[in-house]
């Protein structure tokens, strides 16, 4: 997919950003929902474990690290030591930057 798809479905849904869930596992991205929470619900449903879904959103108009931003509720996860809406493990933020490098194409 690319930012111009990214741009079109940010305009038509929240203006300037577009809801993602990223499988860390299985490499895939699951974009343009109203809530990460139905995103999280398409992935478990095509066989996703939810330890390996993180929400996410993308700015399309933004450069750099303020592409990703990582905040979604499905993130608050105490027994995987995620206390917070963000994705407070450094390693799998790194694999979400990864996974949304090879789909989203600039």
């Amino acid at each position: 997919m690319g930012i111009g798809e990214l741009n079109q479905m940010a305009v038509n849904m929240f203006g300037s950003l577009v809801k993602a869930v990223v499988d860390v596992d299985r490499e895939h991205l699951a974009v343009d929902a109203e809530l990460h929470s139905d995103l999280e619900a398409l992935l478990l449903e095509k066989g996703s474990k939810q330890e390996s879904l993180w929400g996410i959103n993308l700015y399309p108009e933004m450069q750099g690290d303020g592409f990703v931003e990582f905040d979604s509720m499905i993130n608050l996860r105490p027994s995987q030591g995620n206390r917070s809406r963000s994705v407070e493990n450094e390693e799998t933020r790194q694999k979400i930057i990864a996974i949304v490098g090879k789909r989203v194409h600039r």
